[in-house]
């Protein structure tokens, strides 16, 4: 179940665990010396746990393991033993193991990483004690005015535990840099430790699993076909550019403010009038391309020759405008845009509405930037050991590594390259916002991110991977495949322009953040201040407000719920149902 108390009492046992399969100086502990864990009563769990500490057994790892396992069994049998005292033992227990296992552990040659895992883990419960976490009607809620990092600290967490590749890594993974500045990491204390709870405890297999393809082919396409099966219209190349309220005065006594108009720019219109038909089919597979079909639209070679960029916020040019109405085109609205730009297309209810005013001033997002490059040499041939890897708490620019080789066989390339690999980080934002009608920005920013990749792999991909360089300074850039013949092929540094990369800068682009006090600003699916409206996405208050495919599932099946009660909130999986 996704409560407290069943975390704190995994966390146990995961603590038992790393414990047991620690080799300390006395040796490795072995299944006898762990005894049969069968709490019977309040009164024999308390008697027994008391004497251990007072005989101060905690020195050895059977009699830790031994504790362990009663906390771990006691916090399960919740609300049998009263939560205060159940508290009161855990706080001992972790002292105790601190004060004992620390300098033993960290000085061990190959112990440090695992230490660094165990010391957080009791920073988490000795967190929990100290600020009643179980008690608090709002669990790890209670805790997302602090930063991660700096409530780990004031809960005894090491500098070396707090600047350890597990807790940067922890910031890289969610993009927690405000304004794309590393110098600035932020991340809501209980946000990241419910992350980490569902991320240890509820996986199935592995804690990260790779698709099979691109997302947009195994996500998004499959998505589109069942819903256009069902019978769901879709409209492409249409720009929501306002949420219209109707008017205060229109309304009668006691009717909530609902949504009248959406206004659109038509960015392009279908030949005949038909239905724009998206996908493209790569080796059987219907997938999402990366550009329009312009032979569907009309004056489709006048608008690829003008460079017409559809998915733009900086491109503001159309055929057309068009307003749909509430009773006439629709009769609810699920706002599914990305919370930057909210205060584009929703003016009206910002004006109107200050809560929605505080989320869109306090839910802050960052752009991000990320490349892949195709290489003409396996993994083991550049020098990389491992098997098939997801890296994080890597160096800046470009902090989190995704070997993609499996891809290769989904690619309809006609020499297939060897390898495929996938870079991404944060983008710092420039100084002052850009004009809505800056044209020179987006250019700018993808400029930026081909320079940060470039000299990433001359500075720094040699420490991945050793024969991808030629010397310090110097990557191999004949290792980037292209499909092109030898003579068209671009040498040195401008190979790099065959590959591709991107900046993530348009609003609905930007990755969302968890920053410390923002959480409470997030508003809900279920929100009923607008009759008709409802939002979603992975910005919202969804239960698990983090930037990812979870959150966002979960928002959309609230937003449904909101529409139509369906499907029961105790049936949204992740959920937590207040």
């Amino acid at each position: 179940p996704f409560t407290l108390a069943s975390y704190i009492g995994r966390t146990l046992s995961l603590l038992r665990t790393l414990l047991f399969s620690t080799r300390m100086r006395r040796g490795p502990l072995t299944p006898a010396d762990l005894p049969d864990l069968q709490p019977a009563t309040i009164a024999t769990v308390v008697a027994r746990m008391t004497y251990l500490l007072r005989i101060g057994a905690l020195s050895s790892i059977a009699a830790i393991s031994e504790t362990l396992g009663l906390l771990a069994a006691v916090t399960r049998a919740l609300p049998l033993f009263p939560e205060r005292l159940v508290g009161a033992l855990i706080g001992s227990v972790v002292t105790a193991i601190r004060a004992r296992l620390e300098d033993l552990v960290a000085t061990e040659e190959g112990l440090i990483y695992r230490w660094e895992v165990i010391d957080l883990m009791l920073a988490f419960l000795t967190g929990a004690v100290r600020w009643r976490l179980m008690i608090d009607r709002r669990g790890l809620s209670a805790i997302d005015e602090y930063d991660w990092r700096d409530w780990l600290r004031q809960n005894g967490a090491s500098e070396r535990s707090l600047d350890s590749c597990f807790v940067r890594g922890m910031y890289d993974l969610p993009m927690a840099y405000e304004n794309g500045d590393p110098a600035r990491p932020g991340l809501a204390a209980g946000q990241a430790i419910r992350t980490l709870l569902r991320m240890f405890f509820t996986y199935r297999g592995a804690l990260f699993w790779k698709m099979r393809s691109g997302m947009g082919d195994v996500i998004f396409a499959p998505y589109y076909e069942v819903l256009k099966r069902r019978g769901v219209r879709f409209e492409f190349f249409h720009r929501l550019e306002n949420v219209r309220l109707a008017p205060e005065d229109s309304l009668v006594h006691g009717e909530k403010r609902y949504v009248e108009a959406l206004e659109f720019d038509v960015q392009a219109t279908i030949k005949g009038g038909g239905d724009y038909q998206p996908l493209i089919d790569v080796k059987g597979v219907p997938c999402w391309p990366a550009e329009p079909d312009y032979a569907q639209l009309v004056d489709g070679t006048r608008l690829r020759r003008e460079g017409r960029r559809f998915e733009s916020f900086w491109d503001r040019r159309r055929v057309r405008s068009k307003t749909l109405r509430v009773g006439e085109d629709f009769d609810f609205v699920v706002l599914g845009v990305g919370i930057g730009a909210i205060p584009h297309v929703c003016q009206e209810i910002l004006a109107s509405n200050q809560r929605w005013r505080d989320m869109v001033t306090h839910v802050r997002t960052v752009a991000t930037q990320a490349f892949q490059v195709w290489l003409t040499e396996d993994m083991a041939a550049l020098g990389w050991n491992e098997p098939p890897v997801t890296l994080s708490a890597f160096v800046k620019p470009f902090d989190t590594w995704a070997d993609m080789t499996h891809l290769v066989p989904e690619e309809a390339w006609t020499t297939p390259p060897k390898a495929v690999a996938y870079f991404c980080n944060v983008l710092a934002d420039p100084p002052d916002t850009p004009a809505r009608d800056d044209a020179t920005y987006e250019a700018a920013a993808r400029e930026e991110v081909r320079r940060n990749a470039i000299d990433f792999l001359n500075t720094h991909a040699r420490h991945l991977w050793p024969y991808a360089v030629t010397e310090p300074g110097r990557f191999r850039w004949e290792l980037l495949a292209h499909e092109a013949n030898d003579k068209a092929m671009p040498q040195g540094e401008a190979r790099f322009d065959t590959q591709y990369w991107t900046a993530n800068i348009n609003p609905s682009d930007r990755y969302v953040l968890m920053l410390p006090g923002s959480m409470r600003y997030r508003i809900s699916p279920l929100d009923n201040t607008y009759d008709n409206l409802t939002i979603a996405g992975d910005w919202t208050d969804n239960g698990f407000n983090a930037g990812c495919v979870e959150g966002a599932v979960i928002s959309g099946r609230l937003a449904a719920h909101a529409i139509s009660l369906w499907p029961p909130l105790e049936d949204i999986a992740g959920y937590d149902h207040p």
